[in-house]
C-alpha cells in the first residue's frame, strides 16, 4: 500500500511527534508556518490526506480508509504513538483513527468539526471546480476567472487555486482527485464518525465566527470523547489556524505541554 506524502519539521528532536492533517481540498502546505513554528519543539509531520496534495489517488474515501492510512504512515516511520491534529475533514480522520487505534494516540486535537454527520454544503465549490475545462484554460488567471463566477469569496478561490499544477502534458490540473471527492462526498462529509469511545485527552478547537461546532454538539462530542475540552479561538472562522495563527498555536502548545 502507498504511504501518504508528508513534510517533516524537527525530525531529529527526541519527543512525541505531532501529525497534522488538513481539510477538504486542502494540502499540507496550508500548515507550513504552523509546522515550522512547532517544529522547534517536537517533530511535526504535515501530511497530505489521500486524494489530496501529492498523496496517492484512490477510488475509496471513507473515514476508515483515512484512519488506516494514518496507521500505515506511522508504521512506515516507526512511530508507536503520536499527538494527532486534524482540521475539518482531517478532524474526522483523526477522530476515527483515535477510536480505532486508541493505543497509538497520545493527545488528540480536532479543529472546527464535530463527530456528527453534516448536511452536504460544498455543492457550489464542487460545481465551480467541475466547471473548469483544462483543455481551454491557459493560465491560473483563467482558472480564477471561472471560479469567480461561482464563488464570491476571494479567500476561497485563492485557497482552491493553490492546488493547481502543470502536469506532464504541460496542462494545468488539480492536485486533488476531484472525481473521487465529488463521487464519495456523502461518505466522508454526510457520515458521522463511527460510534466508539476514545478515553484519551482530547481538545476541540472552534472558531468563534464558525458554525461547525455548535453548543448543542457538546453532548455528542462528550459521548465519544469523554475527556474532551472545547476551546473557542476569537476572531476566527472555520480556518482557525489561518485566521488567528498566534492564538491557535498558543492553544495547541498549552495542550501538548510545550509552553
Amino acid at each position: 500500500m502507498e504511504i501518504l506524502n508528508s513534510k517533516i519539521f524537527g525530525e531529529n528532536i527526541a519527543s512525541t511527534p505531532l501529525l497534522v492533517f488538513h481539510g477538504l481540498f486542502g494540502m499540507l502546505d496550508n500548515w507550513g508556518s504552523f509546522g515550522k513554528d512547532l517544529g522547534e519543539f517536537l517533530p511535526v509531520h504535515l501530511i497530505d490526506l489521500r486524494n489530496h496534495g501529492r498523496s496517492f489517488h484512490s477510488d475509496s474515501m471513507s473515514h476508515d480508509d483515512l484512519a488506516d492510512d494514518i496507521a500505515r504512515y506511522m508504521d512506515h516511520y516507526g512511530i508507536q504513538k503520536a499527538h494527532v491534529l486534524g482540521h475539518s475533514l482531517g478532524g474526522k480522520a483523526v477522530m476515527q483513527f483515535a477510536i480505532k487505534y486508541p493505543e497509538r494516540v497520545d493527545k488528540l486535537i480536532v479543529v472546527d468539526i464535530s463527530p456528527k454527520a453534516y448536511p452536504p454544503h460544498h455543492q457550489g465549490v464542487i460545481k465551480a471546480l467541475e466547471s473548469v475545462d483544462f483543455n481551454t484554460v491557459a493560465s491560473r488567471n483563467d482558472v480564477e476567472a471561472v471560479l469567480n463566477q461561482y464563488i464570491p469569496e476571494r479567500s476561497t478561490v485563492q485557497f482552491l487555486t493553490k492546488n493547481l499544477y502543470w502536469d506532464d502534458q504541460k496542462k494545468l490540473n488539480w492536485r486533488f482527485n476531484l472525481k473521487t471527492l465529488s463521487e464519495k462526498y456523502n461518505e466522508f462529509v454526510s457520515n458521522a464518525v463511527k460510534f466508539g469511545v476514545f478515553e484519551g485527552e482530547t481538545l476541540f478547537i472552534a472558531g468563534d465566527k464558525s458554525n461547525y461546532i455548535l453548543p448543542q454538539d457538546e453532548f455528542g462530542i462528550k459521548q465519544q470523547f469523554p475527556k474532551a475540552r472545547i476551546v473557542t479561538v476569537k476572531n476566527a472562522g472555520h480556518w482557525v489556524q489561518a485566521e488567528n495563527p498566534v492564538e491557535f498555536a498558543k492553544v495547541v502548545k498549552q495542550f501538548i505541554g510545550l509552553d
